[in-house]
């Protein structure tokens, strides 16, 4: 790839060594070693890009890749004309980052409960991730973290909220149109709307732009047949969400975990020996009742194994709440777009209301909102 202009590598340098500075000053070894990685990656990607128009009028760029993104040129124009987001220089360039992942995330729970370790970061606050730019780096930090159940998660692609204008990559170019639309749409959704320290906000929100951003995308293009196969699958979406909240709210039960997430209980004392077996028990009983009731629903699919890859693993609590987190806020969000008429501007203004209220005033009205779309 071509080098870019020294003064402007400088510059990204310095921004990422400050930031680096700025963790060893504050924070501790293991907390500044984590800030250290992530300011490298952030900078191999800042320094690698290129941009797109160039790359579509280089003889040496393969077709397919060409074909890919000039889709996303057009999403862009899409998402910023008719969706509202600020697209402002982000997806105009591209990246090979030579992996399958841009980063991996950790996520952790204790062993008896669904209530999510968090992180805290600047300027983002509490999230419930911690992200690595290696596989090596999340595994082994994942390692440290004795005791929890655990789950380590490659992923396509990240938002940086504005502080950088982010590229297409590698990790996920190459995605059919469709799945394409809904990620840039999605990522887009972040930079419209990010409320600090509310994981679940921020993913639900983005989720129900991106869908909404596909939806209107499909059909303005007059394409009938794909929005009602994007629809099968959103349906198959949803049933497969509907089976993992039927199983948390069951693994809840048996935690004694509080029925809303929203609220933090005081740290539970370590069950003793007979007690902690006979929760592991009943653990394994609710996570092969999960995997009963999806080769049952796969049944209902006529064998469409879109989700095995995803059974395939442990299923212990980290990894069944990252489907939570993604999904569990997003009725809210569609009756919202709803009662604003399908006007994005106001479902926009709304919605940014809604996450400036105090976090249990912005569950409630969220649960609310669900309750009405039903």
């Amino acid at each position: 790839m071509k080098r870019l202009p020294q003064i402007l590598r400088s510059r990204r340098l310095w921004i990422c060594s400050a930031l680096v500075c700025v963790a060893f000053s504050l924070l501790g070894c293991r907390t500044a070693t984590f800030y250290a990685q992530a300011a490298r990656g952030q900078f191999q990607i800042l320094a690698g890009r290129e941009p797109i128009k160039r790359l579509l009028a280089d003889d040496a760029t393969p077709e397919k890749l060409k074909k890919q993104l000039g889709l996303v040129l057009q999403l862009r124009q899409f998402a910023a004309t008719e969706l509202k987001l600020p697209v402002d220089g982000h997806y105009d360039r591209y990246v090979d980052l030579g992996r399958p992942f841009a980063v991996w995330n950790v996520t952790a729970a204790p062993e008896f409960s669904l209530q999510p370790r968090t992180w805290w970061y600047p300027i983002v606050g509490s999230l419930k991730y911690r992200g690595y730019f290696t596989e090596a780096g999340a595994r082994a930090y994942a390692a440290t973290l004795a005791g929890d159940d655990v789950y380590v998660e490659g992923v396509r692609a990240y938002s940086t909220l504005g502080w950088f204008k982010d590229p297409v990559m590698n990790t996920f170019v190459n995605h059919h149109e469709i799945d394409l639309a809904q990620l840039l749409f999605h990522e887009l959704g972040h930079q419209r709307l990010f409320v600090s320290g509310d994981t679940d906000f921020n993913e639900a929100f983005a989720t129900a732009v991106g869908e909404e951003g596909v939806r209107r995308w499909l059909q303005s293009g007059g394409r009938t047949a794909d929005w009602e196969k994007y629809q099968r699958a959103v349906a198959r979406q949803e049933q497969f969400v509907a089976l993992v909240q039927k199983a948390r709210k069951n693994l809840k039960r048996i935690y004694g975990d509080p029925e809303n997430s929203a609220i933090k209980s005081a740290p539970k004392i370590a069950p003793a020996s007979a007690e902690a077996a006979e929760l592991r028990r009943a653990k394994e009983e609710a996570v092969a009742q999960l995997r009963r009731d999806y080769e049952a629903l796969k049944i209902s699919w006529g064998g469409y194994a879109g989700y095995d890859a995803w059974f395939a693993k442990p299923l212990n609590n980290a990894q069944l709440n990252t489907v939570a987190t993604y999904h569990d806020l997003v009725p809210a969000f569609e009756r919202l777009i709803k009662e604003s008429g399908g006007d994005l501007e106001k479902f926009y203004a709304s919605a940014k209301a809604i996450g400036k209220l105090p976090k249990d005033q912005r569950r409630a009205k969220l649960r609310e909102l669900a309750a009405r779309a039903q």
